[in-house]
């Protein structure tokens, strides 16, 4: 009973996170943040997934350092475009501009 309120808490997690994703539009940094949202819920299913058949945790190492480098990519796009155009509103540059 508690693993399936486990992977209960890790589906409702994935779709809230999905849910924010998708409606959220205006600011650059609460796309990051409902992605790394993602990535959490995402790795804490793994951990139960290898947790459940008894696997090794080397993979979720790998993971977790992709998603750190991720999350370090997403911030470090979310500087320079604050530095380019002021500020992390979408509507305020043009894809189509240098």
């Amino acid at each position: 009973m508690m693993i399936l309120l486990n992977w209960l808490f890790v589906m409702v997690m994935f779709l809230g996170g999905v849910w924010v994703f998708c409606s959220s539009r205006k600011h650059l940094l609460a796309v990051l943040l409902s992605l790394e949202f993602i990535v959490l819920s995402l790795f804490l299913g793994l951990i139960l997934y290898l947790n459940k058949f008894s696997y090794e945790m080397f993979f979720s190492m790998v993971f977790l350092t992709f998603s750190v480098c991720e999350g370090a990519l997403g911030l470090s796009i979310l500087v320079s475009m604050i530095r380019t155009h002021g500020n992390d509103f979408f509507q305020s540059f043009s894809i189509l501009q240098c």
